[in-house]
């Protein structure tokens, strides 16, 4: 299995007790709605697969899980901040009408002022709202994704149309 043939979820968190279990912490929005029977850890740039035991999901984003031949706090110590995959195969339908911030990733940013921006890499969701983030000049640019600055998204050409506060990327660029 490789990384293209999978979708990240989350890490490992934490172990819990001794006998093996541990913390899973999803980044992966519908976390509830993933199946589990394997999960696929990258070891030394590899996907190794664990199947699982036992899963008791939890509300806060995280999940605890028991792994088979990981019986010990000993055994289960290196999978902590192992990052999490499963295969595409396994990802949740969504209704095409279902649209999310973080769909952005990949698509190219254009100002309607500053011109293209960049490819966005990373989404967040902060308290107030989401950020975007590309990579201009070497530099990560980062600025807010909402109703009021976004002019058009086209899913064709994976470009989002934005038109930012004046000054918001010079201020990345000043000395």
């Amino acid at each position: 299995m490789t990384k293209e043939q999978c979708f990240y979820i989350g890490y490992i968190s934490k172990t819990r007790g001794l006998k093996g279990e541990v913390q899973l912490f999803f980044e992966f929005e519908d976390y509830m709605e993933l199946d589990f029977d394997v999960l696929f850890l990258e070891v030394n740039k590899k996907l190794v697969p664990y199947f699982v035991d036992q899963l008791k999901m939890q509300n806060n984003s995280t999940a605890y899980a028991f792994f088979e031949d990981i019986d010990h706090i000993d055994k289960a110590q290196p999978l902590l901040r192992k990052q999490m995959y499963l295969p595409l195969d396994h990802m949740p339908e969504r209704d095409p009408d279902d649209f999310r911030y973080s769909d952005l990733i990949g698509y190219i940013a254009i100002d309607e002022t500053e011109g293209e921006l960049g490819k966005i890499t990373q989404v967040q969701e902060m308290p107030q709202q989401f950020i975007a983030t590309v990579l201009m000049e070497e530099t990560e640019v980062m600025f807010p994704l909402n109703e009021s600055f976004i002019v058009g998204i086209d899913p064709e050409e994976k470009v989002v149309v934005l038109n930012l506060p004046e000054g918001l990327i010079d201020m990345y660029f000043e000395q």
